[in-house]
């Protein structure tokens, strides 16, 4: 494995913390700032809309700048919103700290996700973007409940300048390890918009925003149901949240090999056995320890769809593929706000707090229907999905000598 790669997982390792972790510390943030719960919830949304807009306007105006300096200029964004948030004089500021630190966000993994593929073999560049994310699911599983212990104890900025500490790390790690990639000459945001344009690519980013939905249709909800149905008590809620990240650490490993062997037959997979999971839930949450199975399983199969979605919209986007990478985030994001929303509204509604497993079961299948459907306009000769190449040639750092003098600058 590249060491490229690594200091790539350590950047996802802070990214998936800092946005995360304020779930679990809205209650001592609305305490000290003088706010109620919901009102600090916005801090969730916030961060959510930062990556949303930050995904397609930071990679169109990097859209010139060579991969390794893009990727350290927006590490340095992400580090400086979060130290933001951690000298925050108050909600409005901290408000404006989340979305400054979720501005990088998807653009960081959209550029990441590229660089990645370029590192590795042709045969080997899911794997390769499924590494970087492993830093994400890593985090839900060590990063937010750490994190979150620290905040309690220690106050929720103490959190937000470990995050700080961690994105300063990333920083001298991507400067250390990763290779100067250059910027395509013919490359421009005209030509990124006109791949993002392509109907295969925003059938792609539609399969995100159903597909992915459908996992935070139940897992906004998940600490809910750890106690009022599943009937453990709040000191499980941190072990039930860390089971669901050890399913999708499990999942990203799965989806990286079974990815490069086979695109499509991934997604429809990891979809399917989404929406299926989703309705065993509805009857499995009510047995604690087949609940807890479940949880794993759940986490497994939703993140099993990251890793092919993400290689779908690059591989339609190929020969401009750093705006639909970066959008694939904001897609994500989409689905995590909507998600989260419709089961909310069915609990809302009086279905109970089971009723976002099948909302849930009811988005991925909607999902999956659209990527079967982007699946059959593609059936064409020229358009094979056998295998999921982003770039073709030597990758970064094996190629001739003449390409590896070019690498190695920084």
């Amino acid at each position: 494995m590249p060491l490229a790669l690594l200091a790539l997982a350590v950047s996802a390792f802070g990214i998936g913390t800092t946005e995360f972790v304020m779930m679990g510390l809205l209650p001592n943030v609305a305490d000290d700032l003088g706010t109620s719960v919901p009102t600090a919830g916005h801090l969730v949304s916030a961060y959510a809309l930062g990556v949303v807009a930050g995904a397609p306007l930071l990679t169109a105006l990097g859209s010139r700048v060579p991969r390794k300096r893009m990727l350290l200029l927006l590490m340095a964004l992400f580090t400086v919103g979060n130290l933001a948030s951690a000298l925050a004089p108050g909600f409005g500021w901290l408000v404006a700290g989340r979305v400054l630190a979720g501005l990088p966000h998807g653009a960081f993994f959209g550029v990441g996700a590229v660089v990645a593929a370029r590192l590795v073999r042709e045969d080997r560049q899911a794997r390769a973007v499924a590494t970087m994310f492993l830093g994400l699911t890593v985090a839900n599983i060590l990063g937010v409940p750490a994190a979150t212990l620290l905040g309690q104890h220690l106050g929720w900025r103490a959190t937000f300048l470990v995050v700080t500490v961690i994105g300063l790390v990333a920083l001298a790690a991507l400067a250390r390890l990763v290779p100067f990639v250059p910027v395509d000459e013919q490359q421009g945001l005209g030509r990124e918009l006109r791949a993002l344009r392509r109907p295969q690519v925003l059938l792609g980013l539609l399969t995100a925003v159903f597909g992915f939905a459908g996992v935070f249709a139940v897992y906004s909800y998940l600490a809910s149901m750890t106690t009022e149905v599943m009937g453990f008590g709040e000191s499980t809620v941190t072990v039930v949240l860390a089971l669901f990240g050890i399913g999708m650490t499990g999942g990203a490993l799965a989806a990286g090999p079974l990815t490069d062997r086979a695109l499509r037959p991934t997604l429809y997979g990891s979809l399917a056995a989404l929406a299926l999971t989703l309705v065993a839930f509805r009857f499995t949450v009510h047995v604690p320890w087949l609940a807890l199975v479940t949880v794993v399983v759940l986490g497994a199969v939703g993140f099993m769809t990251t890793t092919p979605l993400q290689m779908l919209v690059m591989n339609k986007a190929k020969d401009a593929p750093t705006l639909a990478s970066a959008s694939n985030h904001s897609a994500f994001n989409l689905a995590n706000a909507g998600g989260a929303w419709a089961g909310g509204a069915a609990i809302a509604s009086g279905w109970g707090w089971t009723s976002p497993t099948l909302v849930g079961a009811g988005l991925a299948a909607v999902g999956l229907a659209i990527a079967v459907f982007a699946g059959v306009l593609d059936r064409r000769p020229s358009r094979s999905d056998s295998g999921s190449r982003v770039v073709t040639g030597s990758p970064l750092g094996t190629a001739e000598p003449e390409a590896a003098e070019v690498s190695s600058r920084a």
